[in-house]
């Protein structure tokens, strides 16, 4: 059995969008800050992750992702429960009977791998339960100079049912909605911490090395694998991991506002980490970190300044 996870820690997962739109709002454009800057959701991105292990890692169970119930429709909170565990615990009456119902459904949703990762709220009849999630993201900022938005037109070749003309030959028209190119950079944080006291009160191990492992290969492939028509070009592009010694206290500001990405030789595309590396190059900081492993595809990406000691790896 895999062993539980101690360590906390702290980087960046990038994510390289040439004429795609890797995250729209409810208008189906690229979503902007007031500034302007084009941006991504954390959601996003964990909604790459949990997809991947939907499709990918067909042993382990995904509490919180979308699923169709026989009549084709979404299933809810208590309908999601029963598919994964058959049917809701029972307990003989009593002024225990509520706890122990509580602990097996938390026992329960903690055999869920996206659970021991997010966290997540259970609020049904049977418990109301918050779990805090080890994994955090922040929103993905584009740190390339330019944030060009573009619409084109598309046709369907289906006439517009809603048109009262009889002799209406005009088919429907829509528009989408795609960036030029973008570079959207996710702080990330890890800390087992947050999940000790629940996992604690039914004697679960809380996140696991392999859960790591498996969180990992999803920050290096998810988004690629995640090929639809609006995402075709949004890639995984780096994976910077710097992991903590067991018993470091450090925290670590966010990443994203220290890497840039600019236009290079012959237009080529170059990640600049040269703040990220000056913050953990201080010997305060240096001295309690574990290791720190950098994921990047050499034959097309171009990193500056990788931090001192970096183990560099291929991304897939």
């Amino acid at each position: 059995m895999s062993q539980s996870f101690k360590n906390r820690v702290f980087g960046c997962a990038i994510i390289k969008s040439i004429n795609s739109n890797y995250n729209a709002d409810f208008t189906h454009q690229p979503r902007t800050l007031p500034d302007g800057t084009v941006y991504a959701t954390d959601k996003a991105l964990k909604y790459s992750i949990r997809n991947y292990f939907v499709k990918h890692l067909g042993e382990e169970r995904v509490f919180y992702f979308k699923s169709l119930s026989d009549e084709m429709q979404p299933r809810d909170l208590d309908q999601t429960y029963i598919k994964h565990f058959t049917a809701f615990p029972t307990a003989e009456k009593g002024k225990d009977a509520a706890v122990k119902v509580r602990k097996q459904i938390l026992e329960n949703l903690l055999k869920c791998i996206d659970i021991r990762l997010f966290g997540g709220t259970f609020a049904s009849s049977g418990a109301n339960l918050s779990l805090h999630g080890t994994v955090q993201f922040t929103h993905g900022v584009n740190r390339f100079p330019e944030g060009i938005i573009y619409s084109e037109q598309i046709s369907s070749p289906f006439r517009n049912s809603n048109d009262k003309s009889a002799d209406s030959m005009q088919t429907t028209l829509g528009t989408q909605f795609k960036l030029r190119e973008g570079h959207y950079v996710h702080h990330l944080s890890v800390n087992p911490r947050n999940l000790e006291d629940m996992a604690s009160l039914v004697s679960n191990d809380g996140v696991t090395e392999e859960d790591i492992v498996k969180l990992k290969q999803a920050l290096r492939s998810g988004v690629t694998l995640y090929d639809s028509s609006a995402k075709a070009g949004t890639e995984n592009e780096l994976l910077l991991w710097v992991q903590l010694k067991a018993d470091s206290k450090l925290v670590l500001p966010s990443f994203v506002e220290l890497v840039s990405v600019t236009v290079g030789e012959n237009e080529s595309r170059e990640i600049d980490l040269t703040k990220v590396s000056a913050i953990l190059g201080r010997e305060h900081i240096k001295s309690q970190i574990e290791k720190i492993e950098l994921y990047y595809d050499q034959a097309v990406t171009t990193v500056l300044n990788a931090p001192a000691g970096a183990e560099v790896l291929e991304l897939n």
